[in-house]
Parts: C-alpha cells; sequence; structure tokens
C-alpha cells in the first residue's frame, strides 16, 4: 500500500509573514503518512483570519504557528486574501470535516489516538462516537481537562508513554492551543491538534456549521450568536484588508 501514496504535493506560502500550507485534498493521505513515518510529525494548525493576525505578532503563538508541521486555513477571507497576494488558492477546510478525513486515513493503518480535554461526560460521548465511526483507530489513553497543575507531569507521562499517533487537544486544558507549543519538547512527536468545540461536536452537544453556510463564509455568524462580544472582530477584519493592501502595493 504505500508504494500506491505517493502524492505529497504541499506548498507552503509566506502570507503576511505567517506560514499557510497548500494542501489538495488528493494530497491529504499522503502527507500525513509522510509526517506518520518519517517521525517529521508536530502540531497542525486550524488557521482562523483571527488566528492570523495573532500569528503576526511576536510570542508563544507566532512560534507555535511557524514550527506547525501543518498550518490548514479555515476562514474564507485567508483564501482570498492568499489569492490577491501571491496568485496562489489555498484549499480551504470545515476543522471538523478536516479532522473525519484525518482520522479516516490513520484508521487504514490501524495507528493510535488519545484524548485531552473536555468534561467526562463529553469526553466519553465523545470517545465512543469516534471509536464506534473509526473501530480500526486504537484508543491508547484520554483525560478531562481542567485537571490540577500537580497532575500535569503525570499526564505528559502517560502521553509519551502511550505515543500515539494523534494527539487531539480540546477545550478544558489550561493555555489553549499554547500548551502544545510550550509541552512541545515533553510529548512524543506524533501529530497534535488543537480545536476548541471539536470533542462538544463528537458528543454532539454542538452542531458544525451546514456546508452551505460554511462555503459562503457565514459560519462567523454562528459563532455571533453565541458571544455578541465577537462582533467586534469586525475591527480587526478592517485592518485585516487595509493590510492586504498595503502589502499589494508596498511590500514585494
Amino acid at each position: 500500500m504505500d508504494a500506491e501514496i505517493v502524492r505529497t504535493d504541499v506548498e507552503r506560502i509566506n502570507f503576511l509573514k505567517v506560514p499557510l500550507d497548500i494542501l489538495p485534498p488528493e494530497a491529504m493521505e499522503a502527507k500525513i503518512y509522510e509526517l506518520v513515518k518519517t517521525g517529521r510529525a508536530g502540531n497542525i494548525v486550524l488557521l482562523s483570519l483571527w488566528d492570523l493576525l495573532r500569528a503576526r505578532a511576536k510570542g508563544e503563538y507566532r512560534s507555535y504557528v511557524k514550527e506547525a508541521a501543518l498550518v490548514i486555513p479555515i476562514s474564507k477571507s485567508l483564501i482570498g486574501g492568499a489569492r490577491f497576494l501571491t496568485g496562489k488558492t489555498p484549499v480551504r477546510y470545515m476543522p471538523f470535516d478536516f479532522v473525519i478525513r484525518l482520522l479516516d486515513i490513520l484508521e487504514k493503518r490501524e495507528y493510535t489516538f488519545y484524548l485531552l480535554g473536555g468534561k467526562k461526560s463529553i469526553l466519553q460521548k465523545a470517545e465512543r462516537n469516534i471509536r464506534q465511526t473509526f473501530p480500526k483507530l486504537r484508543l491508547v489513553g484520554r483525560y478531562t481537562g481542567h485537571f490540577e497543575r500537580q497532575n500535569e507531569s503525570t499526564i505528559l507521562e502517560a502521553i509519551r508513554k502511550a505515543s500515539p499517533s494523534l494527539l487531539l487537544v480540546a477545550k478544558g486544558v489550561r493555555g489553549r492551543e499554547k500548551w502544545l507549543a510550550r509541552r512541545d519538547a515533553q510529548l512524543n512527536r506524533g501529530l497534535r491538534l488543537w480545536c476548541s468545540d471539536l470533542f462538544d461536536v463528537f458528543a454532539e452537544r454542538r452542531k458544525r456549521p451546514s456546508p452551505g453556510v460554511f462555503r459562503r463564509g457565514w459560519e462567523w455568524m454562528g459563532f455571533c450568536a453565541r458571544n455578541p462580544l465577537l462582533l467586534f472582530r469586525i475591527f480587526p477584519y478592517f485592518y485585516y484588508k487595509l493590510l492586504l493592501l498595503f502589502y499589494r502595493l508596498f511590500v514585494k
């Protein structure tokens, strides 16, 4: 089977000083296997427009994105902006669909996964639904979020010993995605992915956007309905538009 999967056509571009990967769907399987088999696995970042602006600043989050194994755009604005500045069109993925595709790829080789985060009831239901959907994907451990600081070393040791092919981390972990960046040297070299609402969706506690809504880039409406303060992100959006114009006119 290894000989049949040869495509790894993934191009990394520099977009507003932030890396962005162009990962065609047909190249995803080969790329994931390449990362896992060569031991070059690391963090997979699902990058929104807001995340891109955060990654432009100095600090932990910028390092987390720059050093990621894959940086996958999830905001429609990033696709149009990349095309405007570079002439290249990245592929945009819905976060949940990307994770489903990732789990499907790993299941084909009977790889392993570890779940970290969420409340106990949500984590248990998410685990059950994942195992039912991907029966050959082997669970090697799980731990709820909101754990005490004194338990962290035990959790890290458990993850190292389990050596999962994929570590899925969701909300409830102190530091959110920065937790992965801060613990990079203490984790094994498997793939790692942070997605805040992932376990809630797997546990059927939260709905994902419909394909039509996501295709039009309207998923932010649902987020604002849950948290009206997100409406203030309209100002960073305007800043992003000005950045695109500035780079187009003055930066080569």
